[in-house]
């Protein structure tokens, strides 16, 4: 039986820059003391706790963080036990893949095959709000467990310094997935998926995210040369205007 993409189930370098997220809470207003919530804890997503959260990664732990589109759901991409406590938590299918997010541009090609693509296509891409989905390829360093069947993998690198942060300080990659029961709405401030919070070692609050519920644009570029939107997401025009520039032509539907 011939293997799926990434994209068949989808259906259903530069350093960190720019300042990070000030309003916190739904509400607007700032809290500095982390706030015990049965085992989870509420911290601001700022560069001071950046460290707990890098440490929480290693030991295996969920934590919830804010990106620049949605809060997500993250842990370490090459531990079993971490990536199916997500499935868990959201009550996801194992069948639905996970993307991955990852410090830098330069940290992709660790993780899937990029020799394929123009000189300087990611870069002008990321960071910001798009998955691009390559192929893994015989040399990622991902874990078989992680998406198993599946030839492609969905890669992020947001345009937020504080998740970015913890993926450089973990040294692995960060299995991440939006902080929501699977099936309901996208989470756009943490008041949004405060049932889910005791299931998390921290809930990272960056305020208000500004994207609305759109989520990133996902791009197919498992293809020399081609493209194809998965989802349009946030930023479907600028992604495709990038696309077209660097000469990619848009792929058919198989």
């Amino acid at each position: 039986m011939p293997k799926l993409g990434f994209f068949s189930f989808f259906h259903q370098n530069r350093k960190l820059g720019g300042a990070f997220v000030k309003k916190m809470a739904c509400e607007g207003k700032r809290n500095d003391v982390a706030l015990e919530v049965k085992t989870g804890v509420v911290l601001t997503a700022e560069e001071v706790h950046t460290e707990d959260a890098i440490e929480a990664i290693r030991s295996g732990k969920v934590i919830a963080v804010p990106t620049d589109t949605l809060y997500g759901f993250a842990c370490d991409a090459c531990s079993t036990e971490a990536v199916n406590r997500i499935y868990e938590i959201k009550g996801r299918k194992y069948t639905s893949p996970l993307a991955i997010c990852v410090g830098d541009v330069s940290d992709i090609k660790r993780f899937a095959v990029t020799d394929h693509l123009p000189h300087e296509l990611l870069d002008n891409l990321l960071p910001g709000p798009v998955t691009v989905v390559l192929m893994r390829g015989e040399s990622s360093i991902l874990e078989k467990s992680l998406n198993p069947g599946l030839d492609s993998i969905g890669v992020r690198v947001p345009d937020s310094n504080f998740i970015r942060a913890i993926a450089c300080g973990s040294g692995s990659a960060l299995a991440l997935t939006s902080a929501n029961l699977s099936g309901q709405s996208s989470s756009i401030c943490i008041k949004d998926f405060e049932n889910l919070w005791e299931h998390c070692a921290y809930v990272y609050d960056g305020g208000m995210l500004p994207s609305g519920r759109a989520g990133s644009t996902v791009v197919d570029l498992t293809k020399q040369g081609k493209y194809k939107i998965l989802r349009p997401g946030s930023a479907l025009e600028e992604t495709v205007a990038i696309l077209k520039r660097f000469s990619l032509e848009e792929g058919t539907s198989t």
